[in-house]
């Protein structure tokens, strides 16, 4: 299959990560901590980190919050992007004390006075401007005129946001247009991409737990990517942080944009299967949390045909009744008399090739 073409775009830069104009498609995410409470932020974000989150939003809802930045900034391995609403000079402080980028939305900060303060900061400081547009935000002469957040209503919303920074002859922007509906949001994200140039953060609000938001997330963000849209993203889930990253990072392991980390690939159970697959690759998924390896790992039910069917992996078991095999690229290196004893020279094997892949 041919490489995705992607749409060409603006470049901006958020501290020391390039967003757009063909670069690599970066990893976000956003911390749930109270952002005054800089042990735990800061815990969080090199969780983050650790993960493969490449630039973190904190929520600064307040003067306590803008000011505790100054120490989480300090000590962050990411870069920081301050989500401000409602009120410009926590924008401006949130700039001072160390943030690298901001996310907000120019209708909600105040007069068109205090938006131009906001800009001058973030100009002075080089620090690019998220439109950041919700369903839940648009200006309510927008949803009369659409009926609801419908996708046009969210493009016009955010066009019209853009529309002020330009106006302040500001151009690093990135823009964002989020909704529930996977439908809407891609509708609405392939329109904002055919009507400008700037850089787009993709993402599925409000997309829910872990499983619902990984399948809604995946669908959404996958589709505009397929088509080339897209220059960031999010995954987002109502659960820890740190969940959203391996989600995001196998949307574009699939499409091919990027990899980070192992593959593990398996074969489903059925009435066939006798060993426990699922608990097999249970553990080696367990293991291989935190290696950022590219490899590609099979976990098999079949000796017979476990090693055909992924002979692509680099490494790999197959289990059967009271034996089982370890393989790499299909060929039989290792066997095994029993699930322990397979699953223990199975780690050993893995040890040794994560040891040769770092050099």
């Amino acid at each position: 299959m041919e490489p995705i073409l992607r749409k060409k775009t603006r470049e901006i830069k958020i501290g020391n990560v390039r967003i757009g104009s063909g670069n690599p498609i970066c990893v976000q995410s956003m911390t749930n901590t109270d952002t005054r409470n800089v042990p735990a932020t800061l815990a969080q974000i090199e969780r983050l980190a650790a993960a493969g989150c490449e630039v973190v939003r904190l929520a600064v809802l307040n003067e306590d919050a803008a000011s505790a930045i100054r120490h989480i900034s300090a000590a962050s391995p990411l870069p920081l992007v301050a989500d401000i609403h409602f009120d410009a000079r926590l924008a401006v402080a949130a700039l001072k004390n160390g943030v690298d980028a901001l996310r907000i939305n120019p209708g909600n900060i105040g007069s068109r006075a205090k938006v131009a303060e906001v800009v001058a900061a973030a100009r002075d400081k080089g620090a690019p401007i998220r439109i950041g547009v919700n369903s839940g935000s648009v200006e309510k002469e927008i949803l009369r005129k659409y009926g609801g957040p419908t996708p046009e209503a969210l493009v016009e919303s955010a066009l019209g946001h853009v529309r002020i920074l330009e106006e302040l002859d500001f151009f690093d922007i990135k823009i964002s247009i989020k909704s529930s509906s996977v439908l809407d949001t891609i509708a609405g994200y392939t329109r904002l991409s055919a009507a400008c140039d700037y850089p787009l953060h993709l993402g599925v609000t409000e997309a829910g737990t872990a499983v619902r938001g990984a399948v809604k997330s995946s669908i959404g963000i996958g589709l505009l990517l397929w088509q080339g849209i897209g220059d960031t993203l999010r995954v987002s889930l109502t659960a820890d942080p740190v969940e959203e990253i391996p989600v995001a990072w196998e949307i574009l392991r699939a499409l091919g944009l990027r990899c980070r980390g192992p593959e593990i690939i398996s074969c489903p159970t059925c009435g066939r299967t006798e060993v426990d697959l699922i608990g097999l690759a249970e553990k080696v998924e367990k293991r291989l949390e935190g290696e950022s390896a590219p490899i590609k790992v099979a976990v098999m039910g079949c000796v017979v045909n476990g090693p055909g069917e992924a002979r692509e992996a680099d490494i790999g078991l197959a289990g059967g009744r009271g034996k089982g095999i370890i393989f790499r690229h299909g060929e039989i290196v290792r066997k095994a008399g029993s699930e322990q004893e397979l699953l223990d020279a199975f780690m050993e094997e893995l040890d040794l090739l994560l040891k040769e892949k770092r050099g």
